[in-house]
């Protein structure tokens, strides 16, 4: 049995695969380009010219409108490009992961430092 098919996808998750990788190259793409301060301050300024720029298709941009991380991954963003996206607006991976899960920051930080044990 392969690693893949023995994989269960966990309810709720988007896998970030081969297939999601395509979907979301225009988008991650873009967001790697945050990493340039005249990137981020050209985005502030138009965001819809930036995603023009970019290739965004409908889906992407209507989760770059609505800020919401789960989106961004549906839309076939990965989590270490939308870092880049959310650091923007001063958002950190923790913002994210509450995000993801549905927390409160405060609640997603006090649920990891439970896991540590």
């Amino acid at each position: 049995m392969s690693a893949t098919s023995a994989r269960q996808p966990v309810p709720g998750t988007t896998i970030f695969d081969g297939e999601q990788a395509r979907k979301g190259y225009a988008l991650n793409k873009m967001c790697y380009s945050f990493n340039d301060a005249a990137n981020r301050k050209a985005f502030v300024a138009d965001e819809d010219a930036y995603c023009t720029k970019f290739g965004l298709n409908a889906q992407q941009r209507a989760a770059i409108k609505h800020r919401n991380v789960l989106e961004l991954i549906e839309a076939g963003g990965n989590a270490y490009y939308l870092a880049k996206f959310a650091g923007i607006f001063g958002l950190d991976m923790q913002d994210i992961g509450a995000q993801q899960t549905g927390l409160t920051k405060d609640q997603f930080k006090a649920k990891l430092l439970a896991a540590r044990g």
